[in-house]
């Protein structure tokens, strides 16, 4: 199921993210750290993938749509289990 969110809030899960963070998920999912950073607003095409997000112009960064949250997921998960 996609989502839709502001790309200042998705800077935000990732600035929220434990140290390390990163690391863990693109682990866990098998792919690049690149394209975990990708996921969340990167532009390093050269050592990540696209992760399948959709941008739009606009306030607070403009708006993002997440075809695949799983990464948002597991980030999401991650934060809370600091708290």
């Amino acid at each position: 199921m996609s989502r839709t969110l502001t790309f200042n809030e998705l800077r935000s899960i990732k600035d929220r993210l434990p140290a390390g963070s990163i690391k863990k998920i693109a682990d866990k999912l098998n792919l690049s750290e690149e394209t975990v950073r990708n996921y969340f607003g990167g532009w390093n095409f050269e050592k990540g993938e696209s992760a399948g997000l959709h941008y739009e112009k606009g306030p607070n960064g403009g708006i993002v749509v997440i075809e695949d949250t799983t990464i948002l997921d597991i980030a999401e998960k991650m934060i809370k289990s600091t708290r």
